[in-house]
């Protein structure tokens, strides 16, 4: 029974996962980037500045995952249109989501500039950990721009299913972006010691060379050009812009929902004490290299999934979806063992501090319990996001993380006084029902879709 079951789908493993590896590393470059940061200041800049790489990177991501999820809504489309062999307008969407995407930028570098900016100091934070998170987090706003421009033709090549270059660009992206930030961060050569803004500086420097490297590659390669005959840099297309955005935008709300949950944890653990927001930060660090694991697979997904929608194949639709529900259970389970049995070494990637390293190992083991339930719970975004289902999701997502989860953590953690604890019990249960309910959504959708093509 076990072969038969294997059988049935191992075409599709191959298949998602060589769409999706590469994948993979291209988003662990997002998460790749802060951990750099907080390794390099962990290490060379104390405590503190890696509690305000913490706050920092708590309140930005809340931004940047608004732009990320409006630049994800260009590639269910594109492999739509690909499958169904439309390939101007796959050009138009290029254009149209170009233009999106910057002004998304310069419209997030100003929320941050004029709006994080000013509210961080009202957040009851330490009043160290705020000086020295001011100037970092403003790197981090200008190097939006450059990041969107980016994650256009990134997410345009990839719903083409040309997913290697981007993990290329991906990895040198960050070895400079980690030798900038040893250079700045320490003072070397000449430079005076920056601290945390130095890796604020060498992240910016980073994303504006990925950006030109990724705009080189697709304006050039010989592999675009059939695409690129409907690309024309006017100012908006509305029918094509309204495509990218019904689309971009819920996606961009589901990405902030859970975000803005964690982000939420971090700040109410900040008013617990500096230690304990070091710790959250390495232990949510962590979390998220597996996430974004997932979230690959979950990419590959929505290639895969919008890709046999636009040709009608509804069979290899379900199976090639259900084939990524596997993949992500079999690698999420062995992250969870990674967490759970090297719970206490870990935290030495990040920091020598021992009062850091005790909460940080406690946190991992309940980090490996809800492996599972982040893994499928993305998947089944990624899923239904290639379906151009958006809508209902982005309520699951919100009910998940801001009706259960955030309350029920202030409630353990603070109320009931388990403290940092307490807040990811509460996380840990809003993953499980994003998971549970996602699924179910899942189910439905396909059914519904092999019903009606049998009809």
């Amino acid at each position: 029974m076990p072969s038969l079951f294997y059988d049935k789908y191992k075409p599709y493993y191959s298949d998602n996962l060589k769409l999706a590896m590469p994948i993979v590393v291209s988003q662990l470059g997002h998460t790749l980037v802060h951990m750099a940061d907080s390794v390099i200041v962990g290490h060379f800049a104390g405590t503190i500045q890696l509690a305000a790489v913490s706050l920092v990177n708590s309140l930005f991501m809340l931004i940047l995952v608004l732009g990320l999820g409006i630049s994800y809504g260009l590639t269910p489309l594109i492999a739509q249109e690909n499958g169904r062999k439309n390939y101007e307008e796959c050009g138009r969407l290029l254009s149209n989501s170009l233009v999106i995407n910057f002004l998304t930028g310069l419209f997030l570098y100003c929320l941050v500039h004029f709006g994080t900016l000013l509210v961080i100091d009202h957040l009851g934070q330490s009043p160290e950990v705020v000086a020295y998170a001011k100037p970092y987090l403003g790197y981090l706003a200008v190097s939006i721009i450059p990041l969107m421009i980016f994650q256009t033709f990134k997410q345009f090549a990839e719903g083409l299913g040309f997913t290697k270059q981007a993990m290329y660009v991906s990895i040198w992206g960050n070895v400079i972006n980690i030798i900038f930030g040893v250079i700045f961060v320490k003072g070397m050569f000449g430079i005076a010691p920056m601290g945390v803004k130095g890796v604020g500086l060498s992240t910016l420097i980073d994303r504006i060379l990925m950006a030109v490297v990724m705009f080189i590659y697709i304006s050039r390669s010989k592999h675009f050009k059939i695409y690129l005959k409907g690309f024309k840099l006017k100012f908006l297309n509305k029918i094509s812009s309204l495509r990218i955005a019904k689309i971009g935008a819920p996606v961009a709300l589901q990405y902030s929902f859970e975000i803005s949950a964690f982000s939420g944890a971090a700040i109410l653990i900040g008013t617990i004490g500096a230690v304990e927001q070091a710790a959250h930060q390495i232990a949510i660090n962590l979390s998220a290299i597996t996430y974004m694991l997932a979230a690959g697979i979950a990419s590959a997904a929505t290639i895969k999934t919008g890709n046999n929608l636009g040709k009608n194949n509804l069979f290899d639709l379900r199976h090639s979806a259900i084939a990524s529900y596997h993949i992500v259970i079999g690698f999420m389970s062995l992250t969870a063992l990674l967490f759970v049995g090297a719970n206490q070494l870990l935290p030495f990637i990040y920091t020598e501090d021992t009062a850091v390293i005790s909460i940080a190992a406690q946190l991992l083991v309940i980090a490996g319990f809800f492996q599972l339930f982040d893994g499928t719970q993305v998947v089944g975004l990624g899923v239904l996001r290639g379906l151009g289902d958006v809508n209902i999701p982005t309520l699951i997502t919100f009910i998940a993380y801001w009706i259960i989860g955030i309350p029920l953590g202030y409630f353990l953690g603070i109320e009931l006084g388990f403290g940092v604890n307490g807040i990811w019990y509460g996380l840990t249960f809003g993953l499980l029902t994003a998971s549970l309910l996602l699924f179910l959504r899942f189910q439905k959708k396909t059914k519904n879709l092999h019903v009606t093509a049998v009809v």
